[in-house]
């Protein structure tokens, strides 16, 4: 199956973080392709555990995806990345 996701990578501190939002998937690691890598591993492993307890395409559906043929489609898709400065109390 072909999947196409997002992948942001955040610096904190020592480490670097990897997230998929279309997902909800987060890793780390002590470098930006570690990070990458190791949440391309998250994805892996929680989808082959997911297929095996029948709960993959109910957990596809909730994050916005189907499936057409052997590919997984989002239905959404992000349009824009900002940043802000904003005064709090």
């Amino acid at each position: 199956m072909n999947l196409s996701v997002t992948i942001e990578v955040w610096r904190k501190g020592q480490w670097y973080i990897a997230k998929c939002p279309e997902l909800d998937f987060i890793s780390q690691g002590t470098t930006r392709e570690e990070a990458k890598s190791n949440l391309l591993e998250v994805i892996q492993i929680q989808f082959e555990e997911m297929s095996q307890i029948g709960a993959l395409d109910e957990y596809l559906a909730e994050c916005g995806y189907e499936k057409q043929n052997n590919t997984i489609i989002l239905n959404t898709e992000m349009i824009g990345f900002e940043k802000y400065s904003l005064q709090v109390a």
